[in-house]
């Protein structure tokens, strides 16, 4: 599903020249939960940012399903990504004024899904991921577990090959956080392929496969006891 090689991404501050991620080699098979792990100005966000298409690097190769998306234009990772790819974020990112159904539908109406359509499978993903009786409430009228759902919900609406999870749990407290991970291997023992992008090691190890990043080098691998 992702093959990247020897891919860096260079940034200038000055005279300095700073390699966010320099050389790195990293793969993921469909069907894969594999956690990314590392503190902050390890690379990871700039490596997630990439893997998302949302933005591009300066040497090196990214493959993703078959297709190498390196050097693409911005239009052509926009529909790709709109496509391929579903993000959940630490901030969960909904519209406070929709409803959680509406939330949810909008991406799909933006696709050029009929209203009616859309409406269904809203409805059907907020049922699947534990909502059903809360579609009409904004996410002031929930909490940060249920509106953390809503984001996943939406993010899986489009039926995207990669579901691509930022600090997901970053703003819940423990117990709403095991939550969403049990989610995320429920999900995941469905079939769906997962990249988490985390700081916490102990979070990390809930996925099949772990990876750690530091200065911009991926320097160990290991499969959670």
């Amino acid at each position: 599903m992702i093959a990247i090689t020897r891919l860096s991404k260079l940034y200038r501050m000055g005279d300095t020249e700073i390699r966010a991620l320099d050389g790195i080699d990293f793969a993921v098979r469909r069907g894969e939960f594999v956690a990314i792990v590392g503190p902050s100005g390890s690379g990871k966000s700039t490596l997630m940012n990439i893997i998302g298409l949302l933005d591009a690097p300066d040497e090196g190769t990214y493959m993703l399903d078959g297709e190498d998306v390196s050097h693409m234009s911005d239009s052509r990772l926009a529909a790709l990504r709109n496509r391929k790819i579903g993000f959940v974020f630490q901030s969960f990112n909904l519209l406070k004024s929709m409803s959680a159904e509406e939330n949810v539908r909008v991406p799909l109406v933006y696709r050029g899904m009929r209203a009616r359509q859309a409406d269904e499978i809203a409805r059907g993903m907020l049922a699947r991921l534990g909502l059903e009786g809360r579609e009409k409430h904004t996410p002031s009228q929930l909490s940060g577990g249920q509106q953390q759902r809503v984001a996943i919900a939406r993010a899986l609406a489009g039926s995207p090959d990669i579901l691509l999870a930022d600090e997901p749990t970053g703003s819940l407290d423990s117990k709403t956080s095991a939550e969403i991970m049990a989610m995320f291997k429920a999900l995941n023992e469905q079939g769906q392929t997962i990249v988490l992008i985390t700081h916490n090691p102990e979070l990390a190890r809930e996925a099949g496969r772990v990876v750690t990043i530091s200065d911009g080098r991926l320097f160990e691998e290991a499969v959670p006891a």
